[in-house]
């Protein structure tokens, strides 16, 4: 086991206070694998997840209401780093609790593009004050870091539409990865392919807006209306 659940277990002593409600963002195992460590010292533990697991789990709903003195959770439901990704806005501090969505350095990955820039759209407009994110360390101007997120996807997504708008030499289609090397000449080529996946994203998203086609049997995208040379 360890150590954190004797840290908890200690603290809860010296507090004489107890976990009644344990509320989980989303699946991914950096999120839920401590429960059955805390179960195993609390088991009247209710253990809240949006689309839950079979068993004890009970669900999130969009909206609901977490109360204990002086706090207030309001969950918010933003999809994009997992479909069951939830956020939930600390009322009193109008503050958010967001996540993996938004992260406190670096950049956050994402199930689906177009789904991730929704989420972000709408979780700028449900607070102003502080995120506390999933890893790293608290942002104390949240709004202005989900602001910063927004135009940096919108800056990539620029970037891809500026490439195929180009000819590569040979046609006016491109594959992933050269739109990588394009992008990303600057970045050492061990990293390429993790951009690639999203340079992919983009790319799905600008195939589903109509703004871009694919060709899945050459695995190339070109602008739309722009014709192979």
């Amino acid at each position: 086991m360890p150590a954190w659940p004797a840290s908890l277990k200690r603290v809860l002593k010296e507090e004489n206070a107890s976990v009644d409600h344990a509320i989980l963002t989303h699946w991914h195992p950096d999120h839920v694998k401590g429960v059955p460590d805390l179960l195993s010292f609390s088991p009247a533990t209710k253990v809240y997840k949006n689309q839950p697991d079979e068993g004890t789990q009970l669900n999130i709903a969009d909206g609901q209401r977490f109360e204990t003195d002086g706090a207030t959770l309001r969950a918010f439901h933003c999809p994009g780093h997992t479909t069951d990704h939830m956020a939930f806005i600390l009322e009193e501090e109008d503050a958010m609790f967001t996540g993996d969505n938004v992260l406190g350095s670096g950049t956050a990955v994402f199930e689906d593009l177009a789904t991730y820039m929704n989420s972000l759209d709408r979780m700028a407009q449900q607070f102003t004050g502080r995120a506390y994110p999933g890893h790293g360390p608290v942002i104390e101007d949240g709004k202005a870091k989900v602001q910063e997120y927004i135009k940096h996807r919108r800056e990539r997504e620029a970037q891809v539409l500026e490439v195929l708008a180009r000819s590569n030499g040979v046609v006016s289609s491109w594959k992933s990865m050269q739109i990588v090397k394009e992008i990303y000449k600057d970045v050492p080529e061990t990293l390429h392919e993790a951009a690639q996946r999203g340079v992919l994203q983009v790319l799905g998203k600008l195939t589903t807006e109509g703004k871009v086609s694919h060709d899945p049997s050459a695995e190339t995208w070109r602008l739309v209306g722009k014709s192979a040379l």
